[in-house]
């Protein structure tokens, strides 16, 4: 369901769904946290998102009144991302959503903190 057809329902979690309805704002909204940062910070910390992709994404964001974009007029240009209150609101949310997926998590399969899965001799290196 695209984002227009969901904004068309007035209840609440079409609403919230539409706000954060692509893969990629909840990692976003995981990722600000409670700071600011920057478009290239951005980028490198999730680094498996095309910069079009997210520069789309902080978009809608900023639309959504999910993040702020605070922009300084210097040279180089600067422009800094940080959550709303509406955002940051998101985070406990999240947190439980992850506490959820772990609950539940294919023990088979190990994670490094960034998401990537693991095979055994990765798995070794990362606990030594």
């Amino acid at each position: 369901m695209v984002k227009s057809e969901l904004m068309k329902y007035s209840c609440p979690l079409g609403k919230a769904m539409s706000a954060l309805g692509s893969k990629w704002k909840p990692i976003i909204v995981l990722v600000i946290k409670d700071r600011k940062l920057r478009f290239g910070e951005l980028a490198v910390r999730i680094n498996v998102i095309s910069r079009k992709v997210l520069t789309d994404q902080l978009k809608e964001m900023q639309n959504d009144g999910l993040i702020i974009r605070e922009e300084f007029k210097e040279l180089p240009p600067r422009v800094e991302y940080s959550l709303t209150e509406k955002g940051l609101a998101l985070l406990p949310i999240l947190y439980l959503l992850e506490e959820w997926e772990a609950k539940f998590d294919n023990k088979e399969v190990q994670y490094d903190k960034n998401c990537n899965v693991l095979d055994n001799k990765m798995k070794k290196a990362a606990e030594a």
